[in-house]
């Protein structure tokens, strides 16, 4: 259980994408999707010849996604074939970002020198979770050969040159106030991650301190986002309680901010029994012992961070770190400088963790050890389809923006806002790509399938950073999540996580507030 790394307190720096489109994985074809478009609305595709120079990134077809029925005796070798296509698309983009001269003078050398060699890894790896798959009985998935391909991809954040986004980016106003601001339009003169002599000690210039992210264009001034109506739901429902009916209740845990700086960049959900799964590192509050070699068990009779000590659950999400050009102690290290995140963390001043009812009925029990992530650490590259977030500043919080890190001024903090999937399969506590043993409500707040409501899981989280710099397009102080290194730390990756170690007198007590309308801890 020792794998936690304690670290000391620090802001964050990083970049963001335009959420109104981005790359999205459809059998192995990568198109560009509209973050809140409907099933029937047209996708267009984009040009998939790039200019070397205009190459920010590496997108890969989310293979994890696709295995939605993997026996169970399976998952553990699945699990660590899938962190090693995730190691793979790092070691590539990492070469991306350090060929930069050799790209601009050959065209094909992304294709020839990086792509290709990538491709005949991940084929070879993705056979083997074939046979995984295959050695217990289970079924592999027809086009799984066709995921080895993966494509470049610009960042339109760092290139658009005011309006002339590839696929039609620029959709029904959801840019959320006039996003496109300032020193956002970089002429493309700052190009994918290179490093711009020196990644260390540049406070967070044009491309971030780590060479691959933020910029300019990944951040816009609060004031200039026009009230839109507070936190959303990926199905733009807000709180699960409102409306006139329904279980109205709360039940509020606190569980400290995360003072004893217990950080990993393990995830044991995505990749248990993997050192460095996530690639990035996460706050955790609730349960002290979450890392990727802990058991159930082990989870169940740790100790917690929570004042109710009936909650052992874990809370978890990737830290936010400030690029003043200072480091933090992880520089160097897996999941730290050597995954590119880079500069001091800095845990929130607040952290509510809130659960509340359905607007339609009673909820019911969860059960112990239920797995939920919400949001998408790859949302850059896989496409926006688990894409959740809620950037806001206090004060403010009646406009959020979801593609874009808040600028707030002064005397206003940044708010992290993350509203979990409350619809159950009433039989698992994780699936094989662990999403599909739960979902969000539908418009109505109904639960579809034949799911049940559970309580809804809300995550609010404030941070104290310095207000990002921007000036002749470079950004200055920039803040931003941990991501995995080709997601360019775009504020569309940001995600949360839990695992509920409620022991069930204490679930039974939360089930019951939130039936009867009361408002309990």
């Amino acid at each position: 259980m020792g794998r936690n790394t304690r670290k000391r307190r620090s802001p964050l720096a990083v970049r963001a994408i335009a959420a109104s489109a981005a790359l999205a994985v459809a059998g192995g074809g990568l198109v560009w999707a509209n973050f809140y478009a409907s099933a029937g609305e047209s996708k267009s595709k984009p040009n998939a010849t790039l200019a070397a120079a205009q190459v920010a990134t590496i997108a890969c077809p989310d293979v994890g996604q696709k295995l939605t029925n993997v026996p169970r005796q399976a998952r553990a070798g699945v699990a660590k074939e899938l962190a090693l296509l995730d190691r793979q698309i790092t070691e590539a983009y990492k070469r991306l970002a350090e060929t930069r001269q050799a790209q601009s003078r050959d065209a094909g050398f992304v294709n020839n020198a990086i792509l290709g060699p990538l491709k005949a890894k991940r084929s070879a790896t993705i056979d083997r979770i074939g046979i995984n798959i295959r050695r217990v009985g289970g079924q592999v998935p027809q086009g799984m050969a066709q995921l080895a391909t993966c494509q470049s991809k610009t960042d339109q954040a760092q290139t658009n040159a005011g309006g002339a986004q590839q696929g039609g980016q620029q959709q029904g106003g959801q840019q959320q106030g006039g996003q496109q601001q300032g020193g956002q339009q970089q002429g493309g003169q700052q190009q994918g991650g290179q490093q711009q002599g020196g990644q260390q000690g540049n406070n967070g210039q044009a491309q971030g301190q780590g060479g691959n992210g933020p910029v300019a264009g990944d951040f816009i001034n609060i004031n200039q986002v026009q009230p839109n109506g507070g936190p959303k739901g990926v199905n733009g429902n807000g709180l699960a309680a409102n409306g006139n009916g329904g279980s109205r209740g709360t039940f509020t845990t606190n569980c400290g901010n995360n003072k004893n700086e217990i950080r990993n960049s393990d995830n044991v959900i995505v990749a248990p029994g993997v050192s460095n799964g996530a690639q990035h590192q996460h706050d955790y509050v609730g349960n002290q012992s979450n890392n990727a070699f802990a058991s159930d068990q082990q989870l169940a009779n740790a100790q917690t961070s929570c004042q109710n000590q009936g909650d052992k659950s874990s809370y978890f999400w990737p830290v936010i770190r400030i690029q003043d050009g200072t480091q933090d102690i992880d520089q160097g290290k897996p999941g730290g400088g050597q995954d590119k995140n880079v500069g001091k963390i800095v845990e929130p001043n607040q952290v509510q963790l809130k659960f509340v009812g359905n607007k339609r009925g009673p909820v019911v029990a969860m059960p112990q050890a239920l797995r939920i992530i919400t949001g998408d650490a790859k949302a850059f590259v896989n496409g926006l389809g688990n894409a959740n977030t809620n950037w806001s500043c206090t004060g403010f919080e009646n406009r959020v923006v979801t593609d874009k890190y808040p600028i707030c001024p002064q005397g206003s903090s940044v708010v992290r806002t993350s509203f979990f999937q409350s619809c159950w399969d009433g039989k698992n506590i994780d699936s094989a790509n662990h999403r599909t043993h739960v979902s969000f409500v539908k418009g109505d707040g109904s639960c579809a399938n034949g799911f049940k409501a559970i309580p809804q899981l809300q995550v609010r989280l404030v941070y104290s950073v310095p207000a990002p710099q921007i000036q002749n397009g470079q950004v200055k102080n920039a803040y931003a999540v941990d991501s995995f290194p080709e997601n360019l730390h775009k504020p569309i990756t940001d995600h949360n996580d839990f695992i509920n170690f409620f022991n069930q007198n204490t679930m039974n007590k939360m089930v019951n507030c939130i039936n009867n309308g009361q408002n309990c801890q």
